[in-house]
């Protein structure tokens, strides 16, 4: 897509070490279904889509839609009016577009005219034309009040529902699943969530820097790296900061350590899913000697508040490199073992091959991001992008594999553990000595910045705006999981209810990503 219809944010925002080039640009409503359906037809997809409310600004309200182009990100702003706000329906156009529409207008009122009118996070705990994370939004009272939400009815001979959730038998976030079946085969899955809504974007509105950056980093606990740097990545755009090398080299260490932990804890809990337990016992003890030597050389398993703006919270001590290089030896001999073990195992293969399968053409609509994208042949990794500091030196290698089923995601997983680990003696040989982190100006008042990674799920996006004195006036973080949960709903299709466990644990998606 050329970048030619858009105002670039700044120089800086393009230049800045670490980030991908992004323009920002005003269409009007009447603009945005063409200038959408150009970008599509060269192959952009939506990366994000959320709303702003501007009337104390003494304008309306604003819809904001991020599309993923080959060059980078280019951050549409539409302007909507003040009253009744409304703007045309993307999702025929990009049909990851629809959940999102439907939550702008849960959240603001703001009105995609067309499109799945049925609401997405309200869940009856707001009357109806009040609007929750408008900035005049009442307390809606105590009381729950009536949820009717209009399920997809699937009717004939032999078919029936089970609803699944949304409170689980176990320690999961909550989610509603509804299976039409016949016998025990799927004939449709259709998804609700929103359970767990937190209002992330109106909690970060009027923070400090340094607060919004705890906060992204809790979004989604298990990327909490990635969500870091890419909050850090639109605070340093916004004030054209520039952080060091060393902190953009230590920024990509802590992210293949997130992605290598993910990776081997989802492997075990695939071959849990699949009958295998041994799997699980090895891969999560794995898991666990990455998390206790984060927690010796980093002071947190996890990685929490380890990326801020401007750098990082904490630089390695002397020596603390070597122990990293041991384990990534010890590490891939290991998974080297337990992959072949995998992929020997009758009982397991049975499981994974041709289950849950998402088409190269299924997984292209739908806008799927990650490695559920790359599990059915789509090359898509943020950090392959020209000028993503230090990954354009690091070259990484993108998993893909072309079936789309379990065995697939199974696959890139082993594939990117591989390569986490190739990166991350790459990293030590290459880091050197100089500052982690430098200190962070002050945007000024309406200055804006996106940062944009590539978490272990999937691409991690923050929109920001400045409203001056070190406070954020908007900020939106968007996760993955919500293009890739209508994927699930697919890939079920056609399988049988018991292997629904193993499927979605395949693509593994994040429900507090989900409910922002």
């Amino acid at each position: 897509m050329s970048p030619m219809p858009f105002q670039r944010l700044s120089q800086a925002l393009s230049a800045l070490p670490g980030a991908v080039p992004a323009w920002r640009g005003v269409a009007e409503p009447g603009q945005l279904s063409a200038a959408c359906e150009a970008a599509a037809k060269e192959g952009a997809r939506l990366a994000a889509l959320w709303g702003t409310d501007d009337r104390e600004a003494g304008a309306g309200f604003r819809l904001h839609v991020a599309l993923a182009t080959q060059e980078g990100i280019a951050w549409l702003q539409v302007p909507l009016a003040a009253q009744e706000p409304s703007y045309p329906d993307l999702s025929g156009i990009f049909l990851n577009a629809g959940r999102l529409q439907r939550a702008a207008y849960d959240l603001y009122g703001i009105r995609a005219l067309g499109g799945d009118p049925r609401k997405w996070l309200r869940h009856g705990g707001w009357p109806e034309g009040e609007f929750p994370a408008r900035r005049d939004a009442r307390d809606p009272g105590v009381g729950i009040r009536p949820d009717e939400y209009p399920f997809v009815s699937v009717e004939g001979e032999g078919v029936h529902e089970i609803a699944v959730g949304p409170v689980h038998a176990g320690i999961i976030e909550p989610g509603h699943f509804r299976f039409s079946v016949v016998g025990e085969q799927v004939l449709r899955l259709e998804q609700r969530f929103g359970y767990t809504h937190k209002g992330i974007d109106q909690r970060l509105q009027g923070m400090t820097l340094a607060d919004g950056a705890r906060l992204a980093g809790r979004i989604s606990g298990d990327s909490t790296v990635a969500y870091g740097w890419a909050y850090a990545m639109a605070v340093e755009s916004a004030a054209g900061i520039v952080p060091p090398a060393r902190a953009l080299w230590l920024r990509a260490l802590l992210l293949e350590r997130e992605r290598l932990a993910n990776h081997l804890g989802d492997l075990g809990a695939l071959g849990n899913d699949g009958g295998f337990a041994f799997g699980l016992s090895q891969f999560m003890r794995l898991k666990e000697t990455v998390l206790r030597l984060n927690a010796r050389l980093f002071g947190h398993r996890m990685l929490m508040d380890l990326v801020v703006p401007g750098g990082v919270a904490r630089d390695l001590e002397r020596g603390a490199l070597e122990p990293i290089a041991d384990q990534c030896d010890a590490l891939e001999h290991e998974v080297h073992a337990l992959r072949n073990i995998y992929e020997e195992h009758a009982g397991l293969q049975d499981r994974f091959l041709s289950c849950g399968v998402l088409s190269t053409a299924t997984a292209q609509k739908l806008g799927v991001s990650g490695l559920a994208a790359r599990a059915s042949a789509l090359r898509l990794d943020v950090r392959s992008k020209p000028g993503f500091a230090p990954y354009d030196v690091l070259e990484p290698h993108v998993a893909l594999r072309t079936r789309g089923d379990v065995a697939a995601r199974a696959l890139v997983r082993f594939d990117e553990v591989f390569e986490s680990l190739r990166l991350t003696r790459a990293i030590i040989e290459r880091i050197a000595p100089g500052e982690a982190a430098v200190p962070c100006g002050l945007p000024a008042a309406g200055a804006a910045g996106l940062g944009w990674v590539e978490g272990w799920r999937g691409d991690v996006l923050v929109g920001l705006e400045s409203g001056g004195a070190g406070r954020i006036a908007s900020c939106h973080a968007h996760d993955p999981s919500w293009q890739n949960w209508p994927a699930l709903e697919h890939a079920v299709i056609g399988n049988i209810v018991p292997d629904f466990p193993l499927i979605n644990k395949s693509f593994n998606l994040s429900y507090s990503g989900q409910d922002l």
